[in-house]
């Protein structure tokens, strides 16, 4: 065999990167094209309003809405705030979820129940939230229960879909086969139908979280003094459009934080999976 060194072919020789260096490589280059485009769009609102295409007054520029963002952070009332309705959100998208698992999963598998709850569940969910809101009012008064309550209901439908259609979806012959390998009830469920089951669930908890976002909102306009709904509608009575311009963006950021939250502490169990995806 000839050598390569002979034969005048030039070899370049790569040093392989660290791990950890491609790990935080890919995670910046992935936060890089992630904020690209709420930056432009950033940069646009500020030449707009700078150009007098949009009124600064109703439509506060980035660099205002900055300035109260830090003027409320540096005082603590912005962290206050988004302490307070976090907290809010986690116990309603606890209450949420749980309720609507084992309400999805027992309609899902068992036909009578569906039968008999699913119709019924199905109604409810055409009800529009705020007219929850005068129900919650009188049931639990206007403190926190209420808007923890109001904030679950907005979580178990999504979810409670999720995981009743996903189990409804699983393919009757992987089923079968686990009962050809005499699989029993539990061993079955946890063997065939949880891992087929699952991406769906995700999917479906990544849907109540949001929705929970939005019914935190109908929840702290039921007389709070406190939280990120607070701040819209004291900027909306005070006439502070910056406010609500600051309040909306905290939302949207904390909101995706929760998303990628969930998504990491689940991405665990979702290894197994050979999906499509794209790159790039």
């Amino acid at each position: 065999m000839t050598d390569l060194a002979e034969t005048g072919i030039k070899t370049e020789t790569r040093t392989p990167r660290p791990v950890a260096a491609s790990i935080v490589y890919g995670v910046s280059n992935r936060m890089a094209v992630a904020v690209l485009l709420p930056a432009l769009g950033l940069l646009f609102w500020e030449i707009a309003v700078a150009a007098g295409w949009f009124s600064g007054r109703l439509m506060p520029p980035p660099s205002r809405v900055a300035a109260t963002l830090w003027a409320l952070l540096r005082s603590g009332e912005l962290l206050d705030h988004i302490g307070i309705t976090t907290v809010r959100v986690f116990f309603g998208f606890a209450i949420g979820a749980a309720t609507a698992t084992i309400a999805g999963a027992i309609t899902g598998y068992f036909g009578l129940a569906r039968r008999l709850i699913d119709p019924s569940l199905q109604a409810l969910r055409s009800v529009p939230s705020i007219a929850w809101v005068p129900l919650f009012i009188l049931w639990f008064g206007i403190f926190e229960t209420s808007k923890v309550a109001l904030i679950a209901v907005g979580v178990f439908f999504p979810i409670y879909l999720g995981i009743s259609g996903a189990i409804l979806s699983v393919d009757r012959k992987i089923v079968e086969v686990g009962r050809i390998f005499r699989l029993s009830g539990f061993a079955l469920v946890r063997r065939v139908m949880l891992p087929a089951v699952f991406p769906a669930y995700v999917t479906a908890l990544r849907s109540g979280l949001g929705l929970g976002w939005m019914f935190v909102v109908a929840a702290e306009f039921m007389g709070a003094s406190e939280g990120l709904g607070y701040l819209l509608v004291d900027g909306q009575q005070m006439g502070k459009p910056d406010q609500i311009m600051a309040a909306i963006i905290t939302f949207a950021v904390v909101g995706k934080l929760t998303d990628s939250l969930l998504l990491a502490a689940t991405a665990p169990f979702l290894t197994w999976q050979d999906s499509y995806r794209r790159e790039g």
